[in-house]
This record gives structure tokens, sequence and C-alpha cells, in this order.
């Protein structure tokens, strides 16, 4: 994918500073170091800027690797939030490449908020995530789909529109608390019976 053409078709939208975030706890199992990696990949294409969020053992490395490809002024690493609820709006794209999830909450919080998740195929998240509909899964460690996939998003005005909707609309309608607290409470009536 040459940058120079897909750039000159991007709609007017993209040629704007876009935002990525990532929110975990840095361990070796999120591979926060691939976030680095696609940031590097969507900024050949579209100007980006990557809110890392949370702390942990691959923090350092992470921030390594942003110096070394050069992106120091496109990565902001905040440290632990306790009110991500106000960061994950700011952004365009939910960034999830873990090697393994049991099921994907930064993703659900980031649809909740209309944000379209570019996840790995691992775990619990294709429970969470359709593929194709609400986000986008992709093999884990591959960073080049993963950041096409971003690069769809952020260059494709009505695929964003119709994947944030989705996103929403796939938080609202399956995984809000009166949904799922009456199955919690089913479920352990259930259990107590027998």
């Amino acid at each position: 994918m040459r940058s120079s053409s897909l750039l000159s078709a991007a709609p007017e939208r993209s040629r704007q500073v876009r935002k990525l975030i990532h929110v975990s706890n840095f361990r070796p199992v999120k591979r926060v170091l691939d976030c680095i990696r696609i940031l590097n990949e969507v900024r050949k294409v579209v100007p980006a800027h990557l809110l890392m969020a949370g702390d942990g053992p691959d923090r350092a490395a992470a921030e390594m690797l942003t110096y070394e490809l050069g992106l120091s002024d496109s990565v902001e690493f905040l440290g632990k939030q306790d009110h991500i609820e106000r960061l994950i709006p700011q952004a365009d794209v939910l960034l999830l490449p873990s090697e393994m999830e049991s099921f994907g909450l930064a993703a659900l919080e980031g649809m909740a908020c209309g944000l379209p998740p570019v996840a790995t195929r691992t775990g619990g998240v294709p429970e969470l995530i359709t593929h194709e509909v609400d986000g986008f899964l992709e093999p884990v460690g591959d960073v080049d789909a993963q950041a096409a996939r971003v690069v769809s998003l952020l260059t494709d005005d009505a695929l964003y529109r119709r994947m944030s909707q989705a996103a929403r609309h796939t938080a609202e309608t399956r995984y809000c608390t009166s949904i799922v607290i009456p199955q919690y409470e089913q479920h352990y009536e259930e259990v107590c019976a027998s």
C-alpha cells in the first residue's frame, strides 16, 4: 500500500490528526509494542497520534521503540488513569492487539463511546466484536493487517460512521447493565437452587 496514492484519495477528515488509543496494564500479553508499530504504519498514510493509557512492565520498551521510530511527538504515555471514560471519547479508534484476552473490557468501553476497535482474534474477543460489523479482528502479531484496518476506518467516513454506530449499538444492546445483571441474578438463583 503506497501512502501517496491513499492519502490523495482520502477524505478531508483523514487529513486532520486522528487519535488512536490503547488502554492496558502494559504486560507482555497486551503487546503494547504492536501499538507503536501500528501507529508507525498508519502515519505513512494518515496523520495520527497515539494515546497510551496505563502502566506496567512493557512501558519502558514501548517508550524506547517510540524514540527509535521517531514517533516521540506522536505518542503520549499517560500512565494510569482514574477516569478512562473521559479519555476514550477523545480518540477515533481503539487498539487491542493482545496475545490473549479473556473478554476485552477496554474494547467494550471504547465501543460504548462509539469507538470502533481494531483487535486480535483471540480468547473471548470474537464474542464481543463482530468482525467487519462493529470492529475488526486480525491475527495476533499481524501489525500490517491491523494498521490497514485503522487506515480504512480513518479514510472512509461512511465505514467509520457505520462501524461507530454498530459498536455503540452492540454495547447498548448486548452488554448494558439492565440486560446483564438480570442474567447474572438468574444464573445465581439457578445455582443456589440446585
